[in-house]
């Protein structure tokens, strides 16, 4: 707690000014194009390693970056719904990390944990075929991103083109992103050759929803 008060008396002294017209800005409503998903680990900073700001990102955190399928009534779904179908959301995001408490967990058995933890990881992938821990947490990615498709305003989104969904991994010990490839079927290390992969992708996307938006004040 000493150190958020003393944060907030520190960005009062030197941010806020700075801050100030963004915040003003804000206060009249957010258009984030990107629905951030990740685990809750203290680590896991996404405005930190994207180089984002107040109002870009929608970000929806809890243990293990688990989202349950449609067919079950959860907060996740309900910030999922509400992100897609009322804001300009163009990307959603899975972003698990290494070291994961969650995926630990995982691979040392459900069974030993309180009741409540058992019943959020059967949501998670199962560790039957993963030999480590960070390999576990990549698979964990993709199985939400399944579980993701589930959900008929993500679906019909994507049929539209509308709307992408990636899969990240990120390294607390280095300070890396990977995204995975469907093609290669692997993480694949963020630089500036699959950044400019990335972009080029999305440049179509955004082209996408520009036109729907002309159609729709035509």
């Amino acid at each position: 707690m000493l150190k958020l008060v003393q944060g907030i008396l520190e960005f009062r002294k030197l941010h806020l000014a700075d801050y100030r017209d963004r915040f003003s800005h804000l206060a009249m409503g957010q258009t984030p194009d990107s629905l951030f998903i990740t685990c809750s680990d203290s680590r896991v900073v996404p405005n930190l390693f994207t180089s984002t700001h107040p109002g870009h990102l929608f970000v929806l955190r809890n243990a293990g970056n688990i989202i349950p399928p449609s067919s079950v009534l959860s907060s996740e779904r309900a910030s999922i719904e509400f992100a897609v179908s009322q804001l300009p959301i163009q990307n959603i995001i899975v972003c698990g990390h290494s070291n994961c408490g969650a995926m630990h967990a995982l691979m040392q058995g459900k069974e030993k944990l309180p009741e409540s933890l058992q019943y959020w990881l059967s949501f998670g992938q199962e560790p039957h075929q993963c030999e480590s821990v960070e390999r576990l947490a990549k698979e964990n990615v993709l199985k939400q991103i399944e579980h993701l498709k589930t959900y008929a305003v993500i679906k019909e989104k994507m049929e539209m083109g509308l709307l992408k969904l990636w899969g990240w991994y990120f390294d607390v010990g280095t300070g890396d992103v990977f995204a995975y490839e469907e093609e290669v079927q692997s993480f694949l290390l963020v630089d500036s050759v699959e950044g400019e992969y990335i972009l080029s992708r999305l440049k179509t996307l955004d082209e996408k929803h520009k036109h729907l938006e002309l159609k729709k004040n035509s």
